[in-house]
């Protein structure tokens, strides 16, 4: 009786967010934080927490395919991660290669397109074979797009376009006075993709880390204290709720952004 008084308040909660969730974001990335701390919580070792990990990538996915979220980014390894120690990172690596391996075909068969940012050049050869395998195979799909961050920090992404743009200024195929905030972006990850509308970052921390520093500008930020592993599709649909109750201004005042929004909404009716 207890057990399913219980079932029923948290099918009604979630009954409640779901019919409350208006509003979508066309691009989610997530800093999928508090796996070790998850392995800890529960006695098992820190490679039981990362493994645990890939569930909640599931769940992301399904409830992503569920609103019709056209884009989604996971912070899977960053820049800084090769500094743990090298058990982890190695334990690390033949999750990722095992990722890979098992969970493409699915992705594929669902339509997804699967790309990934961040450095390759660390990466052993065969991992970097089954990345290039992976785009390759779903390049052409356009259900959805996965992008996979993975030796990837926003700092190196700044460094790196700027790079580009000094290379290509200097050998005369762009003019200094051209380079502009629209010009810049398109030098960085995710370029081709839109910007991103909200960030979610699990395991209790307030930070970025280092995560799509200048893709993140006006980006709505969500903290949830729930561990990586426990970030179930009841966590997903509580943050895409939170996300549609916020009033994004873009640098406006509130009247302003309420009347933006208003005219946005008579646009697209008008086409319709």
């Amino acid at each position: 009786m207890i057990f399913k008084h219980l079932y029923k308040k948290i099918f009604s909660k979630n009954k409640n967010i779901i019919e409350n969730i208006s509003i979508v974001p066309n691009h989610i990335a997530i800093i999928m934080d508090g796996n070790n701390r998850w392995a800890k919580k529960n006695f098992l070792p820190g490679a039981a927490g990362h493994k645990a990990g890939i569930e909640a990538i599931r769940q992301v996915l399904e409830i992503c395919e569920e609103y019709s979220i056209p884009t989604l980014t996971l912070f899977a390894f960053s820049s800084e991660n090769w500094m743990r120690p090298d058990r982890e990172v190695n334990s690390l690596m033949n999750l990722f290669l095992n990722y890979l391996k098992t969970e493409v075909c699915d992705l594929n068969n669902k339509g997804v397109s699967l790309t990934f940012i961040g450095r390759r050049d660390r990466f052993s050869s065969e991992i970097r074979d089954e990345m290039s395998s992976a785009e390759k195979l779903t390049s052409n799909n356009s259900s959805r797009k996965l992008v996979i961050a993975v030796d990837y920090g926003g700092k190196w992404d700044i460094l790196n376009a700027t790079k580009k743009i000094i290379s290509e200024v200097l050998d005369d195929n762009l003019e200094n006075t051209n380079v502009d905030v629209n010009l810049f972006n398109n030098y960085l990850s995710l370029s081709e993709l839109p910007s991103v509308d909200l960030c979610i970052r699990t395991g209790g921390e307030y930070r970025i880390s280092n995560f799509l520093l200048w893709q993140l500008a006006y980006t709505e930020l969500y903290f949830t204290p729930c561990l990586w592993p426990d970030f179930n599709a009841i966590e997903m649909r509580k943050a895409l709720l939170c996300y549609c109750q916020r009033q994004r201004r873009y640098g406006l005042s509130s009247e302003q952004a309420k009347k933006e929004n208003l005219e946005i909404v008579h646009s697209e009716m008008r086409e319709k």
